[in-house]
C-alpha cells in the first residue's frame, strides 16, 4: 500500500526438513486446544473463470498498451542498473524513462512459469500458485489495529504475532501473509526481522518477504536459507513478496531493488500496480486496464531479465475514488471489472494472477464492511484469482487490521472454498438412493443418505446465527462481530505453536541479534 487438493511436498534434503519444520505432526492435528479447526488445503477450483472481456476488447486494450509502452514508456527511477539492463535487452532508454518496442515484454515474459509451488516449512502446507488454484492470504500493511476491546490504536509486535497465530489457526487461510500489521513499537529499520521471525516461529504456513528496502529483502533471503538450506532456496520458491508499481507508470528504486534481490534468488514476486481509479489511472475500466498492462508486463518482464525462469505473479490492486471527496471507495462495480479483465490478460500470458480480498472503507465491521468485502471477494473468485492478498482482516481502506473482521472474513473464505469446489457429481452427490427411498410426499430428514451426509452436506458458518429469535435473545443478543470477537479470543487462548527445530531457532535468533546490534534504532 485463491475437488480440493494439497500441493507437492518438498523433496528430502538430508534431514533438513525434519530439523527446520518438524511441523508435520502438528499439521496433521485436526483440532487445536479442543477446537475443531480442520485445516483446509488450498483451493483447486472446479468452476471455470468468468471472462468479462470479448476477444475484440482484449485486442484493443493490448494494442493501446503497446502504443503507450512504446510512445510514453515507464519510468524506472533511482536504479541505473535496471536502466542498463533494459538498454541491453533492446529497449529505448531516455533518462529514467524506458520505451519498449512492441512485443519485447511479452517475449521476455515467456520464461516465467505458469504456476509454481511455494514451499512451507511444513510440507503439508505447501501451496500451488497458478492455473486453477486459489490461495488465501491475510491483510497486509495497516499501521493501526482495532483490537479485541474495540480500541483503534497503533499496532504492536504482539498484535502482529496474534494475527499470525489467527492465520495459522484459520481453516480456510492457506498462507501466513506478510505485514499483517505494522508493529509500530519496533524500530523501522529492524521490525522486518521480528516480523519474519514471527511468521517462522508462530506458524508453519508459507509466508511473504520484506520489500521496504533491498537490504531487508537480502535479510529475508538469508533467514530462509537458515530455515530451509541454501541449496533448497536456490532451486525452490519459499517466499512470495509484494512489489507495488508506483502508478501511474513508475517503478521506484526501493521496489526495483527488492525485486532484483528476490528474482535473482529464484523467489517469487507479485508485481502489482496499486491504482485508485480517477487519481492514479483514468476513470474508465478500459483505460485503467491499459495502464495496468503497461505497468505489470514491464515489471514481469524485468523479473525475467534478472533471472529467466524465476517465479512471478502478475497482479493488480484497483479501487475507485469518490469524485465528491477524493477518498478511495471499495466494493464498487468498476474495480471488480478491472480485476476480472486483468485476470483475463494474466491467463492470456500464462501467468499466475493476484488481486481481490475482503476490502472495505468501513471504520468498524458493520454492514458496509460486509457488503464491500463481498463485492470484492466475489469478483475475485469468479475471475479466477490465484493469490488473494487482504483476504481477511482489512478495515478502513487498509489503515486498520481488525481482529473481529479477520474472523468474519475467514468464515466467508470457508464458504468460498465450498463454492469453488463445484457440484459433486459422484454417485453420492447424485443422491438417487435418497430420492428412491423417500419417494413422493415424504421428507428427507430421516433417510439413510441424509444421515450419512448431514455433517458435511452444507457449509455451516461459525459466525452467523440462524437460530430462533428466542434462542438468540437467551444467548445474549450477540451481533456477528461480537460472536467473531469471542471466537478470536478463544483461538488465541487455545493457540499451540507448531514445532520449530531448536537448533534452527537459535541460528535465526543469533542472525537477528547480529543484525540489530549492527545499527542504531531508526523510527523514520
Amino acid at each position: 500500500m485463491s475437488v480440493e487438493e494439497t500441493g507437492d511436498t518438498a523433496p528430502a534434503r538430508g534431514g533438513r526438513r525434519g530439523r527446520g519444520g518438524g511441523g508435520g505432526a502438528a499439521g496433521r492435528r485436526q483440532a487445536r486446544g479442543g477446537l475443531n479447526l480442520i485445516s483446509l488445503p488450498y483451493i483447486h477450483r472446479q468452476l471455470e473463470p468468468t471472462d468479462i472481456l470479448s476477444l475484440e476488447a482484449i485486442e484493443i486494450i493490448e494494442n493501446n498498451a503497446d502504443i503507450l509502452m512504446e510512445e510514453v514508456g515507464v519510468i524506472y527511477s533511482e536504479d541505473e542498473e535496471a536502466l542498463q539492463m533494459w538498454k541491453d535487452a533492446g529497449a529505448d532508454v531516455q533518462g529514467e524513462r524506458v520505451h519498449f518496442p512492441k512485443g519485447l515484454c511479452r517475449e521476455l515474459m515467456k520464461t516465467a512459469p505458469s504456476s509454481f509451488t511455494q514451499h512451507a516449512r511444513n510440507p503439508e502446507r505447501n501451496v500451488e500458485i497458478g492455473g486453477k488454484t486459489t490461495v488465501f492470504a491475510p491483510v497486509y500493511g495497516p499501521p493501526f489495529v482495532r483490537d479485541l476491546d474495540g480500541e483503534r490504536r497503533y499496532a504492536t509486535i504482539e498484535d502482529f504475532q496474534n494475527f499470525v497465530k489467527l492465520a495459522y489457526m484459520a481453516p480456510a487461510m492457506h498462507h501466513s501473509g506478510g505485514t499483517v500489521c505494522e508493529p509500530c513499537d519496533v524500530a523501522v529499520n529492524k521490525r522486518h526481522l521480528d516480523m519474519l521471525y514471527s511468521h517462522i516461529k508462530y506458524s508453519d504456513k508459507p509466508f511473504m518477504g520484506s520489500v521496504t528496502a533491498p537490504e531487508r529483502a537480502e535479510d529475508t533471503v538469508e533467514m530462509v536459507k537458515i530455515l530451509f538450506g541454501e541449496e533448497f532456496v536456490d532451486q525452490n520458491c519459499v517466499l512470495v513478496s509484494l512489489i507495488n508499481c508506483n502508478s501511474p507508470m513508475t517503478l521506484d528504486g526501493t521496489m526495483l531493488g527488492a525485486l532484483k534481490v528476490y528474482a535473482r534468488a529464484n523467489q517469487a514476486s507479485i508485481v502489482s500496480p496499486f491504482i485508485v481509479g480517477g487519481a492514479m489511472s483514468p476513470v474508465t475500466v478500459a483505460g485503467t486496464l491499459t495502464q495496468v498492462l503497461c505497468e505489470a508486463t514491464s515489471a514481469v518482464a524485468f523479473s525475467q531479465l534478472c533471472r529467466p525462469g524465476s517465479p512471478v505473479i502478475m497482479g493488480t490492486f484497483a479501487t475507485s475514488i469518490s469524485m465528491q471527496t477524493g477518498a478511495p471507495s471499495f466494493g464498487t462495480p468498476e474495480p471488480g471489472q478491472v480485476l476480472m479483465g486483468a485476470a483475463q490478460f494474466a491467463r492470456r500470458y500464462n501467468l499466475p494472477f493476484r488481486s481481490g480480498g475482503s476490502l472495505t472503507g468501513a471504520k468498524v465491521p458493520d454492514a458496509q464492511a460486509a457488503y464491500d468485502s463481498a463485492n470484492t471477494l466475489l469478483p475475485a473468485m469468479a475471475g479466477g484469482v490465484n493469490f488473494m492478498l487482504h483476504a481477511a482482516g482489512w478495515l478502513e481502506g487498509g489503515l486498520v487490521s481488525s481482529y473481529d473482521k479477520f474472523i468474519m472474513d475467514c468464515d466467508q473464505l470457508a464458504a468460498q472454498q465450498k463454492m469453488a469446489a463445484g457440484v459433486d457429481m459422484s454417485e453420492n452427490g447424485q443422491a438417487m438412493s435418497a430420492i428412491r427411498e423417500v419417494g413422493p410426499g415424504s421428507h428427507y430428514l430421516g433417510c439413510e443418505h441424509t444421515q450419512a451426509n448431514f455433517e458435511t452436506a452444507f457449509f455451516a458458518s461459525t459466525v452467523a446465527d440462524n437460530n430462533s429469535f428466542e434462542q438468540w435473545e437467551i444467548e445474549g443478543e450477540l451481533r456477528a462481530e461480537q460472536r467473531a470477537n469471542k471466537t478470536a479470543r478463544t483461538w488465541l487462548e487455545n493457540y499451540s505453536a507448531p514445532h520449530l527445530d531448536p537448533d534452527i531457532d537459535e541460528k535465526l535468533k543469533a542472525f537477528i541479534k547480529d543484525k540489530k546490534d549492527s545499527m542504531p534504532d531508526a523510527f523514520t
